[in-house]
Parts: structure tokens; sequence; C-alpha cells
């Protein structure tokens, strides 16, 4: 089973969420436990005192009586579980429950403990020691605090019961609260904030889902849909770049290299086309060669000896014609003897040149004007001087039979680019005639296409194709009718190519 990485994310995402807000959780929890035990705390000292001080004046007037119905009256609050005046000898002198009264209290129990733990009676309490938890019989958790009830001048001096003045502690006040509803407290408190925590956990997967699913969920699945549409074949699919994030570069790197395969692929085709075509090319020219060369030979000797007439415009057709074919065959034989190129270091500013003086008296004839612009410090490229010479002659050639009056323009230029593999050296040929029709552009570079009529075999840019594509290059045509046409030879530069001054 595939698990989509939108889903390794957010489970990465939800856990760490998950942590994060437990321990928050646990945190705050303590905290508010903490600080509501020291509230309860505070609440039950406070209370403490505040009954000691109501006892305090009937106490000093030994009004035994008053005590008791002040203890029972603070006794009945809901909440208070227990309060009982404890004598220094552990004898219980009030209490809301008369039946306690009279009762001796083990000094070694939790009530006494807190004071007796020693061999001498403590005198004085911290506040933190006189408070302490403990769980009764009913399980219930409690709260008990213990107030001393100090010897006062008015104790030990009274006439109805006076005290040693060197007894400073007559007794104490235990004072016990239950702790049930705080207990419930936290345990809602708790409740809600697990609950509020599940719900965050929640939201926070949501959202996250759906901020993954749009930002990198989407993008992804149309980067799977576009690597299976180019997997069966398809080059033309194209992912849409909305954005700037590192997604989106790779959605246009995507189609940079559809464009590069679909590049590579028509040529594959066009080399194996040709390589195909070169094959049959060779028989062809090699069958009808010799038959032709010895139809060629005696239509011309008969033509020779032809008198005027209807029979020697016949000859004429016949040899004309028959050389055309040898033209034909001729075309045929080079390009089906394409060698491997043998390459050296070749100045290309040279290559233009020789190219130009073969075709000069040509041009004249045509009375074409000839522009160049050409880099002077041009490194030496690895390539075979003949057949680039061969490649800038057919451009030339083309160009000039391109033109049909008017003022005759070609435009030769050399420059060194950068491309994406290293620096290249680009040739321009560029005239300003008739133009080629949008929907030829796609296959000037077949072979036996050609916009010349009977003028051309449609072999030239066939030939021209397979040796740029033979030295690493690439050649790409644009043309407008009516407003000339374009080619441009694009050929790598070695790394250790030496810069050269050429001739302009």
């Amino acid at each position: 089973m595939k698990i989509r990485i939108i889903h390794r994310v957010l489970a990465a995402v939800v856990a760490v969420s998950v942590l994060v807000l437990s321990v928050s959780a646990w945190l705050s929890s303590r905290a508010q436990d903490a600080a509501l035990s020291e509230r309860v705390e505070r609440h039950a000292l406070l209370l403490s005192e505040t009954i000691k001080n109501s006892m305090r004046h009937a106490m000093l007037l030994d009004e035994r009586e008053m005590v008791q119905r002040t203890v029972e009256a603070i006794g009945a609050q809901r909440g208070l579980d227990q309060l009982r005046v404890v004598s220094k000898d552990g004898t219980v002198v009030f209490s809301p429950d008369a039946t306690l009264v009279g009762s001796h209290v083990d000094l070694r129990s939790e009530t006494c403990s807190v004071c007796h733990a020693g061999r001498d009676p403590a005198v004085e309490l911290p506040n933190e020691r006189r408070i302490r938890q403990f769980v009764d019989a009913t399980g219930t958790r409690r709260l008990g605090v213990i107030t001393p009830i100090e010897n006062e001048p008015s104790c030990s001096q009274a006439a109805c019961h006076a005290h040693a003045p060197g007894q400073r502690v007559l007794g104490v006040l235990d004072v016990a609260v239950s702790l049930a509803d705080v207990d419930r407290e936290v345990a809602s408190s708790r409740s809600f904030t697990i609950g509020l925590s599940l719900a965050a956990i929640a939201a926070i997967s949501a959202l996250l889902w759906a901020i993954f699913h749009r930002l990198v969920g989407r993008p992804v699945g149309r980067l799977l849909a576009a690597t299976r549409a180019v997997a069966a074949g398809d080059l033309s699919y194209r992912l849409p770049v909305r954005r700037t994030d590192e997604l989106s570069q790779l959605a246009a790197s995507f189609n940079e290299m559809t464009v590069h395969l679909a590049e590579a692929r028509h040529q594959v085709y066009q080399s194996n086309k040709l390589a195909s075509l070169g094959r049959l090319a060779a028989g062809i020219a090699h069958e009808i060669n010799n038959p032709l060369t010895g139809v060629l030979t005696y239509s011309s000797f008969l033509l020779k000896r032809a008198a005027d007439g209807e029979t020697r415009q016949d000859l004429e057709t016949i040899v004309h014609e028959t050389k055309r074919c040898r033209e034909i065959v001729r075309g045929l034989l080079d390009f089906a003897r394409q060698v491997p190129p043998k390459k050296s270091p070749t100045d290309v500013n040279q290559v233009i040149a020789r190219a130009l003086d073969i075709v000069d008296n040509q041009l004249k004839v045509q009375n074409i004007q000839v522009t160049r612009s050409l880099r002077e410090d041009l490194p030496r490229i690895h390539a075979d001087p003949n057949q680039l010479q061969q490649v800038l002659v057919n451009l030339l050639v083309n160009a000039a039979d391109a033109f049909v009056d008017g003022n005759r323009q070609i435009f030769l230029s050399s420059e060194l680019v950068p491309g994406a593999s290293g620096q290249r050296i680009e040739v321009k040929v560029i005239d300003n005639g008739c133009g080629i029709a949008e929907q030829n552009l796609g296959k000037v570079f077949e072979p036996f296409f050609t916009t010349k009529d009977r003028k051309g075999t449609g072999l030239g840019l066939a030939v021209v194709w397979g040796i740029v594509s033979e030295h690493g290059g690439t050649i790409e045509v644009d043309s407008k009718v009516g407003r000339g046409t374009t080619f441009t030879v694009r050929l790598p530069v070695d790394g250790g190519g030496t810069a050269v001054r050429s001739e302009p």
C-alpha cells in the first residue's frame, strides 16, 4: 500500500502537535492544581483563624455553653467536616458532635503528630506545617488545619480558670474541610483541557491537511500525472506554473525537459529516417547511375549529329532532363555517403570566408549584396572544416534562390553565445527573400521536400541537418512570407578552445 507524502508529513506534524499540546496541558493542569491548592489552603487558614477569633471572647469569659453553641453553629456549615477544640493533654473540649466531647485523641495520630512528633511538643508552627492532607475512611480527601490556642495574660491572670504563665499553648483548634468539590473541579478542568486539546489537534490537522493538499498534494499529483503522460509518450504535456516556489520551479523544469525530449525524439526520428533513406538512396543511385550515364552519353552524341528541327528539340529535352536526373542521383550519393566528420581545430570565420568565395560569382550574377558581421576573437572549435563549408554553401545557395526581384540582401554573422552545456558559436544566414510558409517550416529538413519546384532536389537541407547533428550542434529556421528567412547554426565550443583572430 502506497502512503502519500502529504499523509506522512501530516502524521509527523500531528504527532508533534499531540506531544506539544500534551506537555502544555500537563503543565497547565499542574499549574492550575497548584494554584487551586494554594487558594484552598489559604481559605482554610483564614477559616481556622476566623473560628478561633469568634470563640475567643466567650472562652475568656469561660462561657462554655456559648462556645459550644458557636462551635455547633459553625460546624453545621456545608463542607466543614470536622471542628473540635482539643486541650493540651489530648482531650476534646468542644465539638459539634456532643458525643466526642470529653474523649481523648491519640497524640500519635496524624492530627497530633504535627506538634508531638518529637520528645517535646512544638510551641510554634509555621503555616505549611499547620496544614495537612489526608484521606478518610470513605476515601474522601480532606484538608486539615491545626491552629494553636496560645496562653494570654487575660487567661493566666483571670480568677475563673487561671493558667500558669509559663504555659504557652493551652490547646489547638482542629478544623478539617472536604476536598471533594476541589477534586471534582480539578477533574472537570482536566477533562475540559483534554477535550480542548483534542479539538485543537483535530482542527490543526484538518487545517494542515487542507494547506498541504493545496500547496503540496495537488502540485505533486500534477507532477505524477505529467510523468505518467510522458512515460506513455505524450511529450506535449505541460504543467501550469502559477507560483514561484520550489514545486513551481520543478514544474517549469519539467516543461523544459519535455521540450528537450520532444526535440531529441524528433532528432532521433530524423536520424533514423535519414539513415534509412541513405541506404535506400545508395541502392537507387548505384542501380540507375550506369544506365543514366549511358542515356546521357548517347543522347548527347545524337544531339551533336541532329539537324535543326523537332528531333533536335526532343533530344535537347532528353539531355536536359537526363542531366537533371544525374544531379538528383549525385545528390542522393552525397546524402548516402555521409561519413563521420574528420574533426580538427577549425576557425569558423575562415570557413565562412571560403564558402563565400565559392558562391561569390553566383551572388554577383544575381546582383545580391552580402553583409558580414563576424566576431574576430572566436575560439577554434573541433570540427570538420570541409563539412562545415558544405553547410554554409548550401545555406547561401538556398538564400540566393529565395529572391524573386527587388533589393537582394544576405546578412552573415558569427557570435559567441552562452548555452545550457557551455559556450556555442552561433552562425546566422539571413535573407530578405520571399520567405517560407508557416505550414512548411516543420518540413524543410525532410529529404526530398523542396519549395523550389523543379529547381531543387530537396536533399540540401537534409544533408545540412545531418552534418550539424554530427557536430553536436543545432540548426533552426525562422521565416515570414514576404519578409525573408533566417537560418541559425549553433556549434559547441570545446573547453580547451584557443581564441584566434579571424579575417573578416
